[in-house]
């Protein structure tokens, strides 16, 4: 349900359950951490999120939620491990995305959807916390007013709002567009050194 397409230093991990609307088990969330760790320890040099079919996630597997995946640790631990990332990051967002698959989006350097997709992360309704990291990083990009839209009053915003906001970078028509974008924007990274790409991003990192 986790598949790793790598080629030339870009590493794409595919969330494969389209079925299920992409929604994430423990194992998932668990497999793209070891993905990410990998990553990190093999020089790549850029690191690409993808889902495949009209919805990037659902967030957790309501089932497993109901077991306690909601509030485990493993979200906080894999949105960590991405945002510690030495490489480039991307988020390239097939479609929706909702609740606790926020984390690992928002904790990439980059956030690219299709038209259609749209944002909601209902932890006010459903009677959750968010996980520690993401009130602050979604509030960094969007400022605290607007993170409080979402995460309080459960607004669900479309694509083209999330990038007015700062949630997102950019807006692209289709799937094939977002393969074309996720293409363009990994080529200089791709054909750099590791270190190259590290040195980078530390100095933008220790800049903010």
């Amino acid at each position: 349900m986790i598949r790793l397409e790598t080629e030339a230093g870009l590493w794409q991990v595919v969330i494969d359950r389209p079925e299920k609307a992409n929604s994430l088990t423990r194992a998932m969330l668990e497999d793209i951490d070891t993905l990410a760790a990998r990553a990190a320890a093999e020089g790549a040099r850029v690191f690409v999120l993808r889902g495949t079919g009209k919805v990037f996630s659902a967030g957790a597997d309501l089932d497993e939620a109901r077991a306690g995946l909601a509030t485990a640790d493993v979200w906080e631990r894999l949105s960590g491990r991405i945002a510690a990332l030495p490489c480039l990051t991307i988020a390239a967002l097939n479609g929706t995305l909702a609740g606790g698959a926020f984390g690992m989006t928002l904790a990439c350097d980059l956030r690219l959807a299709v038209s259609g997709a749209n944002f909601f992360y209902p932890v006010m309704k459903l009677g959750f916390l968010p996980q520690p990291s993401d009130p602050k990083r979604m509030a960094a990009l969007i400022g605290p007013a607007r993170a409080k839209m979402i995460l309080m009053a459960g607004a669900r915003i479309g694509a083209e709002e999330a990038r007015d906001w700062g949630l997102i970078e950019r807006v692209v028509p289709d799937a094939a567009a977002l393969d074309e974008a996720v293409a363009a924007l990994a080529t200089d990274a791709r054909n750099a050194t590791p270190a190259h790409v590290a040195g980078i991003k530390a100095l933008v990192t220790t800049a903010l």
